[in-house]
């Protein structure tokens, strides 16, 4: 893990921004191989536990000392974290991978856009909403996509834009690494009642045990410590559209180790989306990148 403001020899920013784009959707097809054992919700606990574990050892944030100002910034973040998680990993659990992480970017794209007048703007509000109508099941239909699944995945997209609005606060208030690991021990907190009463933690074992280490270091100590790399020599505007190739990527990831087949219609849909999310963030004024955690 690099620490933030060290710039690391062997990789450059966009390197290490694609790589933890890559990095952030191998480990949630590594967590959704955990589902039929752990479940959904056994599986987005064991993750945020690890994760907390990881960032906590590294970043040793002193939580005794924090003020009533920054636990006011750090509780809102850590429960929005933990939701987000939460109904991802859920809607994960029944809708194919690529298709769950472009509807969860609707949030962050509603979030850049809103307020603006710029006729531009709206064309891409279009583009997303062309691709949200190709996605959505309008009727049920035998094999179709899950309707509950793509409540939950919007879900998860509008607790990302609020977890992106609450973290402009928290890094004003607490240095950014210490801030994301004592967010994440909330987080946990707010998920672990959840995956001991409706996931299957008894059926933990060595072997799940070590995916679930997979998955905490792809999908957060990597990728964190590869965007906090990237931030520190990208703009804002530069990495938003790197990370625009999300979906796409999610898309690629579940086809290649999920064996997950989108129709023509569905591969439509995320490259909308995509571009979409591209063009607000290369026209418009979008608030500060989020890091996947």
């Amino acid at each position: 893990m690099t620490p933030a403001g060290r710039r690391a020899p062997f990789l450059s920013p966009i390197p290490a921004v694609l790589t933890a784009v890559v990095s952030v959707q191998c480990g949630a097809a590594l967590a959704k191989g955990l589902f039929p054992a752990l479940g959904a919700m056994g599986a987005t606990g064991l993750r945020l536990m690890l994760a907390s574990v990881m960032l906590l050892a590294f970043f040793r944030p002193a939580l005794t000392r924090y003020t009533r100002a920054q636990w006011g910034a750090v509780i809102p973040y850590g429960l929005a974290l933990g939701v987000m998680n939460l109904t991802y990993y859920l809607a994960l659990a029944r809708i194919p991978l690529g298709l769950t992480v472009t509807l969860e970017f609707v949030g962050p794209f509603v979030l850049a856009v809103v307020g603006s007048r710029r006729a531009l703007d709206f064309l891409w509000v279009l583009f997303a909403a062309a691709g949200i109508v190709l996605i959505t099941p309008w009727t049920a239909r035998p094999g179709g996509l899950d309707p509950l699944g793509v409540v939950l995945a919007l879900t998860a997209g509008a607790c990302w834009a609020i977890y992106i609005l609450v973290g402009g606060r928290l890094s004003r208030l607490v240095p950014e690494g210490q801030g994301v690991a004592a967010g994440m021990v909330v987080a946990t907190l707010t998920v672990l009642p959840f995956a001991l009463v409706g996931g299957n933690l008894e059926r933990l074992t060595p072997g799940l045990f070590a995916a679930g280490v997979g998955v905490a270091l792809l999908s957060s100590a990597l990728p964190y410590s590869l965007e906090m790399l990237a931030l520190g020599q990208l703009s804002s505007r530069a990495f938003g559209i790197l990370m625009s190739l999300e979906p796409a990527v999610a898309a690629l990831m579940g086809w290649v180790f999920l064996r997950e087949h989108l129709s023509p219609l569905q591969w439509l849909a995320v490259g909308l989306v995509s571009l979409a999310s591209a063009g607000a963030t290369l026209t418009g004024k979008r608030p500060e990148p989020p890091v996947e955690v």
